[in-house]
């Protein structure tokens, strides 16, 4: 499978965790691919593993000071090409300029059916409170310790015979079964033409005057009932692209475009003699760059006084 999202792993310990999430990779049709494990310690036997299996790995070097561990790991972790990050066991609170940084791209698994028992002792603390169910969560990190958006979860029954050992042996099952899929989900949220789609609608709808409609068989969006300034294309005529498909100033600005990226620029059938440029929204869309040629292409048709809106 290729243009699978890359995910980088973080752990302290054994990495059983990390371990499900490898071997899950494995399969044909994973959408992720675990591009390194790194670790705040040298010794971490989840390391081993990975370098076992082929992984790339990094070691946080001893002593460091809690910013320089953070900017040490995100050094690597982008070095490592990551678009994710799945915490595995990882033992430290993140810093919120690092969460900050991978805003919405990383990833828990946490031993509990949250937001019950956030934080540690998750197990003995359901055992404590008479639980008749215990379990896992995946969810999105943010900077409150365990209290970002709920992925997934699993349920464990909780046993009369049980102790916190015993009952923390089967909710890791549950973990194992649980943080491949709801991984798996999450790094396909973007990736579907679906939600491309959407995240183009959003853009284009921002500007003043705009009004989504069909034409071609393609959504696409217009200024107050006139001019035609963007449109989504996926698998048109069967070329296989998913792209937005916009204005240009003239031939000249197409030609350059295409020749200064070819692999994300394109002349479109039916629409290139006119100037119009495609964009192709890749798996590592650089959502920025999709924005700004929205947002210029809506400026070569829209009204003055619509132009003037926008300015303000």
């Amino acid at each position: 499978m290729t243009g699978r999202a890359k995910v980088a792993v973080l752990i302290s310990g054994r990495g059983s965790n990390m371990a499900a999430l490898l071997y899950a990779s494995r399969l044909p049709d994973c959408p992720f691919e675990i591009v390194l494990v790194a670790s705040d310690k040298a010794d971490a036997a989840g390391l081993k593993l990975a370098e076992a299996e082929g992984v790339a790995t990094f070691a946080a070097p001893a002593g460091l000071k809690r910013a320089e561990l953070f900017a040490t790991l995100d050094g690597a972790l982008r070095a490592s090409g990551a678009e994710f990050l799945a915490l595995a066991g990882f033992m430290r609170i993140l810093p919120y300029d690092f969460v900050t940084r991978w805003n919405g791209r990383i990833v828990n698994i946490h031993p509990s059916l949250l937001p019950k028992y956030k934080g540690l002792d998750t197990h003995a603390r359901a055992l404590d409170a008479r639980d008749l169910v215990a379990g896992c969560s995946v969810h999105i990190v943010t900077a409150e310790l365990d209290d970002g958006p709920v992925l997934g979860q699993v349920e464990v029954a909780v046993l009369p015979s049980d102790t916190p050992d015993s009952l923390a042996a089967r909710v890791l099952i549950a973990e194992h079964q649980l943080y491949p899929r709801a991984l798996a989900a999450f790094v396909m949220r973007d990736r579907t033409p679906e939600a491309k789609l959407a995240r183009v609608r959003d853009l284009a709808m921002a500007l003043p005057g705009a009004e989504e409609t069909t034409s071609h068989g393609m959504a696409c969006f217009r200024v107050a009932g006139g001019k035609m300034y963007c449109y989504f294309t996926e698998d048109h005529h069967g070329d296989g692209i998913t792209a937005v498909i916009v204005k240009t100033s003239g031939p000249d600005e197409q030609a350059q475009l295409i020749d200064q990226d070819p692999d994300i620029y394109y002349r479109p059938a039916y629409f290139g003699p006119s100037g119009w440029v495609g964009l192709k929204l890749h798996h590592d869309i650089d959502w920025d760059r999709v924005e700004d040629r929205i947002a210029a292409s809506w400026s070569l048709v829209a009204p003055r006084k619509l132009a003037m809106l926008r300015e303000f």
